[in-house]
């Protein structure tokens, strides 16, 4: 039961970045990397990139994770590009959030990297 209100809390704390990272006007470096790396994880994406005023990603999508290998430089990766149009990218990020343990983990890494205030997610 604890373990599941730490997940609560995460994603919850997650959602209220990505609210406070959505605004209507010019969007900081930050917030974009924030976006990006959500992106990238859900999709499992090489490479990502938003056009905020068309309303649109472009992302290539991995295909087959074997072919990768850290120790080398990889050349060749199977992808192939697909181009998502969203309504609100808020809404449309807080449906790529994820709930089993390892994107919690990714989560709350990220919530250290980009939280705004001084706060440690700690179990009470």
């Amino acid at each position: 039961m604890v373990n599941s209100s730490l997940k609560r809390r995460i994603i919850s704390e997650l959602e209220n970045l990505i609210s406070q990272s959505c605004p209507n006007r010019k969007i900081e470096k930050k917030h974009n990397d924030l976006h990006i790396a959500l992106l990238k994880k859900h999709y499992n994406a090489s490479e990502v990139a938003i056009d905020y005023y068309r309303r649109r990603i472009t992302l290539n999508v991995v295909i087959d994770d074997t072919v990768y290998d850290p120790k080398k430089i990889n050349t060749y990766l199977p992808t192939f590009r697909a181009d998502l149009h969203f309504v609100s990218l808020k809404y449309f990020l807080k449906d790529c959030l994820e709930k089993d343990t390892r994107s919690i983990a990714f989560y709350a890494s990220l919530l250290r990297t980009y939280a705004m205030k001084d706060s440690s997610l700690q179990v009470n």
